[in-house]
């Protein structure tokens, strides 16, 4: 283990090794997987933080208790690289479960006072219109989204403006649609507008 945790920690950039790291914990039913991964989360090094991550998003399926962690403690971590897998981690939970099945925990993620949780359903689900369900109802997706249009982080406002104009590559007309009824007078909203509109 110590080896495992030593080698992840020599990379800086990417996310296949850690993967690949908690695949390896995960095949060793002798661990108990979620009381290490909490422990994890605790480490200075963020690649054992985003190995925690990892580690509790695959859990989370069948845990509730690592969801949770996922959505209070994880997202309060303040290194970039671990709020990129903690989306991983959330698209995870979502696919494995079903997009439709998870809709009462997306919207409840979405309404969050943390901007790191709402932006890990925004852009763990990219592309949202490449997700079953959302495939077949675009319109949903594009409303979910959209209603963090003038949130006060820029950070989010980023991800919700990207993430729409992904969605309008294919369904242009239903993202014009909701951005025509915006206020641009608000500031926060015309800077996701010009995102979410593209060239």
């Amino acid at each position: 283990m110590r080896e495992l945790i030593d080698n992840i920690k020599k990379i800086e950039h990417g996310f296949k090794h850690i993967v690949e790291a908690g695949d390896i914990i995960l095949a060793d039913t002798a661990q108990k997987h979620f009381d290490l991964a909490t422990i994890f989360l605790n480490d200075e090094a963020y690649q054992v933080r985003m190995l925690a991550t990892y580690l509790l998003g695959q859990l989370s399926t069948d845990n509730p208790n690592a969801l949770k962690l996922l959505e209070t403690k994880v997202a309060k971590d303040k290194n970039w690289r671990v709020q990129e897998m903690l989306a991983k981690a959330f698209d995870h939970y979502c696919k494995t479960i079903g997009y439709e099945e998870t809709l009462p925990t997306i919207k409840k993620w979405l309404t969050d006072k943390n901007p790191n949780v709402k932006r890990a359903v925004i852009e763990g689900l990219r592309i949202w219109t490449s997700r079953p369900y959302f495939k077949d109802n675009p319109v949903i997706a594009i409303q979910l989204i959209s209603e963090h249009k003038s949130d006060e982080s820029e950070y989010l406002r980023k991800s919700v403006g990207n993430a729409l104009r992904d969605i309008g590559k294919k369904h242009t007309d239903k993202v014009l649609d909701e951005i025509a009824k915006w206020d641009l007078t608000n500031k926060k909203t015309a800077f996701t507008y010009k995102l979410a509109k593209g060239k």
